[in-house]
């Protein structure tokens, strides 16, 4: 396991999660789960611990999953320092430890005086409400994305990264195999995504080709932009046909570990698991986890966390996976 991976994480306080642990990650994990058990939290739990460097950037990170989500809502202008603020203190309570990080955030109100409480890396910064300029700074090659995907400007800025690691004939492949009509990625006009179809030799909004398409190339695009670094997809099977997905998973098998990317997926679908655990036995990689969350018998939050033998095992015997 490369140095930068998160291996474990024991969630203090955060949603749903209150004492709650989970070890043994790899390089790609996916996390699977009944619907509501917390699947997307888990991920945005991660996320933070591990973006959290400064008070800026643990800014970002709190708030930027609900600001994705609510992207429709607000447009494509700039967002105020009233809503930023607002993003932010929709998370009430942050407390994780990892082997990467020490995370906590809080607010406090005495006297009337509200204040803001971060802890990163062992720091602990304090800072009054009046004083806060909610500025967001980024880190790169760290990217979340949600189960509403990317925008067309984070499909823009993931898309540079194709063009400087001059991916662009593989990226064209990669679709190719998606829809044999389909080919050729570009952002047209500054800022619209368009691929070619190539019967009518003419290039159409992305937009047109259904969720499935813009999400598939939304992956493999921001799997290049994170090289060293961590991609979370959320429903990463949403809008993609189940004979698709051992492709899928055969791409971000090979890219992350090309790229040295360490993946966090959620998924609902049974067909979404099988797919991956079948392709991580035909490229015998074995740098993978499924992690189940649910409940035990007291109503707690628990993990399971299966390494590549064991969910090779329980895959291939067609066993229910629940280790609870």
């Amino acid at each position: 396991m490369k140095k930068h991976l998160l291996e474990y994480i024991e969630i203090k306080d955060f949603k749903c999660f209150k004492d709650f642990k989970a070890d043994g990650f790899k390089r790609v994990n996916l996390i699977g789960g009944k619907n509501n058990v917390g699947k997307t939290a888990f991920m945005e739990a991660c996320f933070i611990n591990i973006y959290s460097d400064s008070v800026s950037l643990q800014t970002n990170a709190l708030s930027s999953p609900k600001h994705s989500r609510e992207y429709l809502e607000i447009g494509f202008r700039n967002i105020t320092d009233e809503e930023k603020k607002d993003f932010l203190e929709s998370i009430i309570t942050y407390d994780s430890v990892s082997n990467i990080n020490n995370t906590k955030y809080d607010i406090k109100e005495n006297d009337g005086i509200k204040e803001y409480v971060f802890t990163y890396q062992n720091k602990d910064s304090i800072v009054n409400i009046n004083d806060f300029s909610y500025e967001r700074t980024k880190k790169n090659n760290i990217k979340f994305i949600t189960q509403l995907g990317f925008t067309k400007f984070q499909l823009k800025q993931v898309f540079i990264a194709v063009q400087q690691k001059d991916k662009e004939n593989m990226l064209s492949e990669y679709i190719n195999t998606f829809d044999h009509n389909i080919s050729n990625f570009k952002i047209l006009g500054g800022d619209e995504p368009a691929c070619k179809v190539i019967d009518r030799n003419v290039y159409q909004n992305i937009n047109e080709f259904g969720d499935g398409l813009k999400h598939y190339i939304s992956i493999i695009c921001a799997l290049y932009a994170c090289e060293n670094g961590y991609l979370f997809v959320d429903e990463i099977d949403n809008g993609i046909h189940y004979t698709q997905l051992d492709r899928l998973w055969e791409i971000i098998l090979t890219i992350s570990k090309e790229q040295n990317v360490q993946v966090f997926a959620t998924t609902h679908s049974k067909e979404c698991i099988d797919a991956y655990a079948r392709v991580a036995k035909k490229l015998e990689d074995e740098d993978i986890s499924f992690i189940e969350l649910g409940k035990n018998k007291e109503n707690k939050l628990v993990s399971m966390v299966y390494p590549y033998d064991w969910f090779e095992d329980e895959v291939s015997q067609n066993h229910e996976l629940r280790g609870w």
